[in-house]
């Protein structure tokens, strides 16, 4: 009997490439309870490369929503991301499900202390481009924004 050797399936999450090319950004908020909590943004950065049209940013956003665990609208219940953050000292690594890279987050010393405090934050993908260089107003914009468009998904990512 001929026997073949089984090749692991191949990974389907994003790419360094685009993983690298990411907008984040990271802040600490309160909840509806008034409990401090993390936030992590991650968006799209304009004229990424000249082949994103209209129409593949979103799409590309949502397969990273999707290699997160699957994300909700501003209207559902939170999911909730068992394991997708890992603080190791000052750093935090957001993993994705089927790609053997991670992200690391922009983070300062409160930030993470506070992510390794709680073992979460509040994961908000936005379907827009975002470049890297926009303020604390522009990001409160886009966020304003992109929750009366419903162009914002949410998640609950948790470390192990």
């Amino acid at each position: 009997m001929l026997t073949r050797a089984l090749k692991p399936a191949p990974l389907s999450g994003p790419g360094p490439s685009l993983l690298i090319s990411l907008s984040t950004w990271t802040w600490s908020g309160t909840d509806p309870a008034g409990q401090d909590v993390a936030h992590i943004l991650l968006a799209h950065p304009p004229d990424r490369a000249s082949h994103d049209a209209p129409d593949v940013i979103p799409s590309r956003m949502r397969r990273i929503a999707s290699s997160l665990g699957g994300l909700a609208g501003s209207r559902d219940s939170l999911p909730e991301l068992d394991g997708r953050l890992h603080v190791v000292g000052d750093r935090v690594l957001l993993k994705f499900h089927g790609s053997r890279y991670g992200l690391r987050l922009p983070t300062c010393t409160g930030w993470t202390s506070l992510v390794a405090r709680r073992d979460r934050a509040v994961l908000i993908v936005g379907l827009d481009p975002l470049p890297q260089s926009a303020d604390a107003a522009r990001v409160d914009a886009y966020i304003d924004t992109g929750l009366a468009a419903h162009r914002l998904l949410f998640g609950l990512a948790r470390t192990p």
